[in-house]
C-alpha cells in the first residue's frame, strides 16, 4: 500500500522505523543492518528526510545519529498512516468476513496501539464462538471484541450509546468493512 504513495522502499522502511520509534536515535550503520539495505541508499534517504524536516541529526562519539522531529508539521499524520499500514490486518479481516455476514468491522485498541474500550467491533450475523477461536488462533495477545446484530447496533446508535459513539467517532480507528454508511 505505501509503495504506491512512497516510491522508495528504503524510505518506507526508514519512515516506518522512525515513526514507530519516535523516541529512539539511530546511526547509519545501525540502520543498514536493521533494514537490510545498502548504506548509500540509506544515506540518500536520510538526507532527503532531513531536508524535508522530518529528521534531525546530532554527532555523538564521532557517529551521526538521526532522530524523528516530533514538531514536524506532518508528524502525526505520517505516524497515523504508518501505524494503519503496519496494522492493516488484511488477512485477518478476510478471515473474519468468511465467518458470516459482516456489515461493519472496526479495528481499534490493540490494532492501532491505543487504549480503547474494545479492540474490535463487529456488526452483522456471525458466530461469536468461531470469531473468538479465530482471534485466539491468529493473534498473539487476547483481543476484547464486541459483536452485535444490525438491529442492536442501529438501536444503540439511535440512543447515542457512549460505547458505540466513541468507537465510530474515533478517527484513528480502522474501518475495515462498512456496509452501513447510510447510518453513520
Amino acid at each position: 500500500m505505501l509503495k504506491r504513495l512512497f516510491t522508495s522502499k528504503v524510505r518506507i522502511k526508514l519512515l516506518t522505523l522512525f515513526l514507530t520509534n519516535p523516541e529512539k536515535e539511530f546511526f547509519i550503520r545501525q540502520l543498514t543492518r536493521k533494514l537490510d539495505e545498502q548504506i548509500n541508499s540509506v544515506r540518500r534517504e536520510l538526507d532527503n528526510l532531513k531536508k524535508v524536516g522530518l529528521l534531525t541529526s546530532s554527532l555523538k562519539n564521532r557517529k551521526k545519529y538521526y532522530k524523528v522531529d516530533p514538531n514536524f508539521i506532518l508528524f502525526n499524520e505520517l505516524r497515523s498512516i504508518i501505524t494503519k499500514a503496519e496494522n492493516s490486518n488484511e488477512d485477518l479481516v478476510k478471515q473474519i468476513q468468511k465467518l458470516g455476514k459482516v456489515e461493519l468491522l472496526i479495528l481499534s485498541g490493540t490494532f492501532i496501539n491505543k487504549e480503547a474500550d474494545a479492540d474490535l467491533l463487529l456488526v452483522g450475523d456471525i458466530n461469536k464462538t468461531h470469531l473468538a477461536e479465530l482471534l485466539d488462533a491468529e493473534l498473539e495477545q487476547p483481543i476484547r471484541f464486541t459483536a452485535m446484530n444490525k438491529e442492536d447496533f442501529l438501536y444503540r446508535l439511535k440512543c447515542n450509546d457512549r460505547f458505540i459513539s466513541n468507537i465510530i467517532n474515533d478517527t484513528e480507528n480502522i474501518i475495515a468493512t462498512n456496509k452501513l454508511t447510510k447510518y453513520l
